[in-house]
């Protein structure tokens, strides 16, 4: 399926979409979630922090990995935490297209119809968001689940397409 760019909350559609999705973000491999959008993963779901900073101890958690969770209760919907960087250092476009690819082969296994992401890796030391756009799009062909991607944020706004 092709390649969806947005404009609105992502959080939102997560938390109250329909049908089977997961909420893919790039998350640092030591465990912490003080930026961008994990922050609010970790305020929204407690027990995912938790579980991502244990699975994170003595070193498991690398580059270009991918942490799955399901909320309790909740059958629809599953968080991915794709391992971009390390340490705070800058992510590598490699790592992010590696992560990218482990999040859409999983989704057939987890059931999964639609993966929401966020403007992936565009942070203060972020990625080339030209490439990573140009990524999302080629890996999302032909594969059953569509990307979602919410370049804008808007607060509890519909979905809206975006201009480019």
């Amino acid at each position: 399926m092709p390649t969806t760019f947005l404009k609105g909350d992502i959080l939102h559609e997560a938390s109250e979409g329909t049908g089977p999705r997961a909420l893919a973000f790039g998350a640092d491999c030591d465990g912490t979630m003080d930026t961008g959008i994990a922050v609010a993963v970790r305020q929204r779901w407690p027990a995912f922090a938790e579980a991502y900073r244990a699975h994170c101890a003595g070193g498991k958690f690398q580059l270009g990995d991918v942490f799955a969770w399901r909320p309790e209760g909740e059958s629809h919907l599953i968080v991915y935490a794709m391992g971009l960087q390390s340490a705070g250092a800058k992510p590598k476009i490699s790592t992010f297209e590696r992560a990218a690819l482990a999040v859409v082969s999983r989704t057939e296994a987890d059931g999964v119809q639609r993966v929401l992401l966020p403007r992936i890796g565009a942070g203060k030391n972020g990625l080339d968001w030209v490439r990573v756009k140009r990524i999302l799009t080629e890996i999302s062909r032909g594969k059953a689940a569509n990307l979602v991607v919410y370049e804008q944020f808007v607060r509890q706004a519909p979905p809206t397409p975006t201009d480019g």
